[in-house]
């Protein structure tokens, strides 16, 4: 069996899970936030009653990321059910905006504290919940009425995904970073062509990856269709696994005689930087041939591009230059704010490398602008404007106006284009 087989198999109780089985599962963690999270409640009252109780107060955990630093009071109005529900049910795990435990991010938030486990299962609703098949477990998006099912049970009736395995060998360019390796994937088979497949990453390059470049890479699974994105646990997976938490787990790996839907291997010696042009993840061109194409903003932020790691990259390409175009950033987390405080790059912080390189102040932790959001968002773009970003996602209003345009990179990429005011190739500059 593959490792999402396994997984899942052992989650129903069964001694396998065959492609195609629908097996009930049991949820180890189940996550919402504050744009499916007050849909997800209305779903479990409904079906469960007004009385009911989670199945259990310890793993549904709420965080408010999405619209939260904003005037807008259908927003407020939001954060507020779900405040109303934590005190209702005693809910332990919930990331209060305003307050210490506030902490940002879902899909960083998770991992920083503790909530994702190799061998597990991880319900969330949003679609970007395959960030934590990175940690070895099975993690997937799903909508309110199932959450709100899960929410009740700890259960969930689904499909055992097919699994597509990507072999990625050898040293990674100069330059060339997770994104890269993920979006080239993305352009290689389509928004569509992992539909509902667990999109299995392994080989020795993505063993040479940190846990941050790995969460990147699973990040994006839903944007080739996939059910979910998984890498199997490593020595690095249990290190960074074990720093965040003392319970339990157990590991798993692919059988060498596992089968898959389909196998590809690329050789990482001849990736290079590449973009997603609008308006989709699969449109993707190499940086250096778009070198001409002007932008008006970069924006350095969200789950897939927010993390320490992305910050160091795009600190390393702005140290000693300047921006030509307005550029933002936006730490995922509070711990990831912190760390731009103090982490050094010259005997610098990188918080000061921005700020002499002409970057915006950073923005409060959240998902911000890319979600597009309320007018008053930090970063939301305006009409006709065209953003360099290290999101995930490149649809028309994504980041804000109908009218913008989003190009997504890596944050090397976006500092390397921040600088020259158009597309770049980081290793350009």
């Amino acid at each position: 069996m593959t490792i999402t087989e396994k997984i899942l198999a052992k989650a129903s109780g069964k001694k396998d899970a065959d492609p195609g089985d629908n097996i009930w599962v049991s949820a180890d963690i189940l996550m919402t936030h504050d744009v499916c999270g007050p849909g997800t409640i209305g779903v479990f009252k409904r079906e469960f009653g007004e009385d009911a109780k989670v199945w259990d107060r310890e793993k549904v955990v709420i965080i408010p990321d999405h619209y939260i630093f904003t005037a807008d009071e259908m927003c407020h109005r939001n954060v507020d059910t779900l405040r109303k529900f934590v005190k209702e049910q005693g809910i332990k795990y919930f990331y209060d905006p305003g307050t210490p435990s506030y902490s940002g991010v879902c899909h960083v938030t998770l991992p920083e504290k503790g909530h994702c486990r190799p061998g597990e299962v991880l319900f969330g609703t949003d679609s970007h919940t395959c960030t934590h098949g990175a940690l070895g477990e099975f993690a997937t998006g799903i909508g309110n009425t199932d959450a709100g099912f899960v929410m009740g049970t700890g259960k969930l009736l689904i499909k055992v995904p097919a699994s597509m395995k990507f072999i990625i060998d050898g040293e990674l360019p100069a330059g060339v970073t997770a994104k890269d390796i993920i979006l080239r994937i993305i352009g290689d088979i389509g928004v569509d062509g992992a539909t509902y497949c667990a999109m299995e990453f392994a080989g020795s390059t993505i063993e040479s990856l940190s846990v941050e470049e790995r969460m990147t890479i699973c990040n994006m699974a839903i944007e080739a269709g996939g059910k979910n994105g998984i890498i199997a646990p490593d020595e690095k997976t249990i290190a960074y696994v074990k720093s965040k938490t003392k319970k339990p787990f157990e590991c798993f790996k692919s059988d060498k005689d596992a089968k898959y839907l389909s196998v590809k291997q690329y050789d990482a010696s001849k990736f290079v930087p590449v973009v997603a042009m609008p308006f989709s993840p699969d449109n993707v061109k190499n940086a250096a041939d778009m070198k001409d194409f002007k932008i008006d903003r970069v924006y350095i932020g969200s789950c897939t591009g927010g993390k320490i790691e992305d910050f160091k990259m795009a600190a390393a390409v702005l140290a000693g230059r300047k921006v030509k175009v307005k550029t933002f950033i936006v730490p995922a987390t509070v711990e990831v704010e912190k760390a731009i405080s103090t982490e050094k790059i010259g005997g610098k912080t990188l918080v000061q490398i921005f700020e002499e390189a002409g970057c915006d102040k950073p923005a409060p932790p959240s998902c911000a602008a890319c979600l597009g959001g309320p007018v008053d968002t930090f970063g939301r773009c305006n009409n006709d404007e065209i953003c360099v970003s290290t999101t995930n996602r490149n649809f028309p209003g994504r980041m804000g106006s109908k009218g913008s345009q989003t190009i997504l990179a890596s944050a090397m990429t976006a500092a390397a284009s921040a600088v020259r005011g158009k597309i770049t190739d980081p290793r350009d500059v």
